[in-house]
């Protein structure tokens, strides 16, 4: 999430611990992947295999799997109706790759028995989106000006609550990402996709990935907080 230094503010002492966090939860991820994406899968599949392969067993058959450029850009898109993966988990034969193809079927699972959290997030995502675009700009304007106009206050209130919308958003994707993993590993054991010596590999990728959603969650919050701080600092 963006934020701003406003110069000395003490109240920045608050991120310190969240962004610690969130760097390390990248490297985590990232150290993670590159190790298990060095361990081929037994079963020869790749990723958009071991995606299809989920989606057909669970009688779905109106979401195309897609390759996306990036790396770890992978996501699926309820709108689209598509699984988006990068060439290394698309064409990937890794635990890596079949552990993150997994996970992004385990959301096509959640839309397709109508999960109400991935619901809620979809919904709420152009809110959020539109808020933290706003939520900086105005509160900073209201800072500055708070003390010579009269809607300052106003400005960096509202400032808050835009940047309130992207903390929900947050916090509700939070269990749509830890159901998704869950359903993932779930297909992954129960069908014998992968063998069970393969099993702590590929939760180890999932649960790795988690916490940057994890990290993300608490950034956001600490910084909703800092706000709040800063905004009764000034009055």
């Amino acid at each position: 999430m963006p934020f701003f230094g406003f110069g000395l503010d003490p109240t920045f002492l608050l991120l310190l611990p969240a962004m610690a966090f969130a760097f390390w939860a990248q490297h985590k991820v990232r150290s993670t992947y590159e190790q298990f994406a060095q361990v081929p899968a037994s079963n020869g599949m790749t990723g958009r295999d071991m995606a299809r392969s989920i989606m057909m067993r669970n009688g779905i058959s109106n979401v195309t799997i897609e390759p996306i450029g990036g790396a770890l850009s992978d996501h699926y898109d309820p709108g689209a109706k598509q699984v988006r993966l990068s060439p290394d988990i698309f064409g990937g034969q890794s635990i890596a790759a079949i552990a993150v193809a997994a996970h992004e079927v385990g959301h096509v699972l959640q839309d397709h028995e109508g999960y109400f959290p991935l619901r809620m997030r979809s919904s709420f995502a152009p809110v959020a989106g539109f808020g933290s675009t706003l939520a900086m700009p105005l509160f900073f304007i209201g800072l500055l000006f708070g003390n010579r106009l009269a809607f300052g206050g106003v400005l960096m209130d509202l400032g808050i609550l835009f940047f309130a919308a992207a903390v929900i958003f947050h916090v509700v994707t939070l269990p749509v990402e830890f159901d998704a993993s869950r359903r993932a590993l779930a297909q992954l054991t129960s069908s014998g996709a992968v063998m069970p010596q393969e099993v702590a590999g590929a939760k180890k990728v999932l649960d790795a990935a988690a916490l940057t959603y994890v990290a993300a969650a608490a950034m956001a919050a600490l910084q909703l907080i800092r706000l709040l701080l800063i905004r009764d600092s000034r009055r």
